[in-house]
């Protein structure tokens, strides 16, 4: 089986998972990982976090942008275009159903250099490895997204424990970026780079 194939049968067997996932469970399970998430933003200055605005049935950021705003954070969400663009979050509002039922912020697109000002970088996956690999929907956006950031700006990746893969690191290809650490609703992961 070649990477690619191996690589699309994780994919349809992570979302064949999640879908069964409950509404309440995913609930339970997103405030458990906001709050490792609002830890580790507190232990930074206030500034300028990226979160990507999550769709159903994947671990939620809502109630994340939300505390994160209500903190004073100025917040970037992915602007859904055929490049990378950003847009500042300006309320629930003015996001609209984007690509694959992605909310996306109706609001004027910022560059991709944008996210230079980002502190904090959470980024979705449908699986994480120990080591900071990621498995995205394999479309590539955070792999060309990410080179824009600031050095020193952690990047996590938000996942259920169940997508905590040791052997995730055997998929990926020189492209892929990794992150820094990750978040699931039992542990928060912080990598040593």
């Amino acid at each position: 089986m070649t990477l690619s194939a191996r690589k699309d049968a994780l994919r349809a067997r992570i979302s064949a998972a999640r879908a069964r996932v409950t509404a309440d469970r995913w609930r339970a399970d997103n405030a458990l990982r906001t709050e490792f998430l609002l830890t580790l933003a507190d232990g930074l200055p206030v500034g300028v976090a990226s979160v990507y605005a999550s769709r159903e049935a994947e671990p939620g950021t809502r109630q994340l942008i939300d505390s994160l705003v209500a903190r004073g954070w100025t917040v970037l969400v992915p602007k859904l275009t055929p490049g990378v663009a950003w847009a500042r979050f300006a309320g629930w509002e003015s996001m609209t159903p984007g690509w694959g039922c992605i909310p996306s912020p109706s609001g004027p697109p910022l560059p991709a250099e944008a996210l230079a000002e980002a502190t904090l970088i959470v980024v979705p996956c449908l699986a994480v490895g120990p080591d900071g690999s990621r498995l995205g929907t394999g479309g590539g956006w955070y792999d060309r997204a990410l080179p824009h950031r600031s050095p020193g700006a952690p990047v996590i990746a938000v996942a259920r424990d169940a997508e905590v893969l040791d052997d995730l690191a055997t998929l990926t290809l020189p492209h892929d970026v990794p992150v820094d650490g990750y978040v699931t609703e039992r542990v928060s992961v912080h990598l040593p780079r």
